[in-house]
């Protein structure tokens, strides 16, 4: 009865491996626990047969009851190692799904952030403004006695040049604000210079798509400027920031045919971009 049993037990197993398939396998769940649970009572009871002779032979055919009991081993040994190779075969059907689900979701942000971005040069590109953003509520106001001079509102020089010692001290955030200030202030012919500020202050921060439509706004405001490589340049480089390579060499393309004569530090910085972005 305990060989009948156990062949039972096995048969059951194998039946609920059989309807189990390899998407439904959590080798860390409960059923997983439990198959390598029923390996291990499986092993103990073939230990067991072995040592006290399996099943009980009939006194007129004590050879054959023997032969049998070997024949019963044999075949749990085998139906045990069939069931390890499936749990093994299972796990690594596990890692391999919990490998491609990881690499999916990394692959499936980065094409968000660049179809967010690229929408945004699009309208750009075909005359439509891009969204802008909603005013930010300010403190309540308050009544305060006439301001002296000392605390009267930056000009946009002012803002402009404060953000620009806050830039040299790689104060990022102050250099931001700066912009950002100069730009509500609507500053005219200093357009060009508040958005070239906004962009090295946000490439500071390593913000590289806001970046790039900082320095894409500064080119538009004057194409033919004396800043206006500068403006390519640095809209390059955040191309590059953000992995769009083909982006920043087209962009380098364009700054080479506009600009055929640069010469100096602007030459330079041009060539490093090139070489950093691997253009041919």
């Amino acid at each position: 009865m305990a060989g009948i049993t156990l062949v039972f037990r096995l048969a059951l197993l194998g039946f609920g491996l059989a309807l189990t398939t390899p998407a439904e396998a959590q080798v860390e769940s409960r059923e997983g626990i439990a198959l390598q649970n029923q390996i291990l009572d499986l092993r103990r009871e073939i230990d067991a047969l072995r040592r006290g002779g399996g099943v009980v032979a009939a006194p007129s055919a004590p050879s054959r009851g023997s032969a049998a009991s070997g024949d019963l081993v044999q075949q749990l040994l085998g139906r045990v190692q069939e069931l390890e190779e499936e749990n093994r075969r299972q796990r690594g059907q596990l890692d391999v799904a919990e490998n491609n689900d990881r690499q999916l979701r990394a692959e499936l942000e980065k094409l968000r952030g660049d179809l967010d971005f690229r929408l945004q040069a699009l309208e750009r590109g075909t005359g439509r403004p891009a969204p802008a953003r909603p005013p930010q509520p300010g403190p309540p106001a308050q009544a305060q006695p006439a301001p002296a001079p000392s605390n009267a509102p930056r000009t946009v020089d002012k803002a402009i040049s404060d953000g620009r010692a806050a830039l040299a001290q790689r104060d990022f955030a102050t250099a931001e604000a700066a912009a950002r200030e100069a730009i509500r202030n609507r500053p005219g012919a200093r357009a060009q210079d508040a958005s070239l500020l906004l962009g090295d202050a946000l490439m500071g921060r390593r913000d590289f798509q806001n970046a790039a439509l900082a320095y894409d706004e500064a080119y538009s405001r004057n194409r033919q400027g004396a800043r206006a490589p500068e403006a390519m340049i640095g809209l390059a480089n955040a191309f590059q920031g953000f992995g769009a390579r083909r982006e920043a060499c087209e962009t380098l393309d364009n700054l080479r045919s506009n600009f055929p004569n640069l010469a100096g530090p602007q030459a330079d910085r041009a060539a490093d971009s090139r070489r950093r972005a691997q253009c041919r």
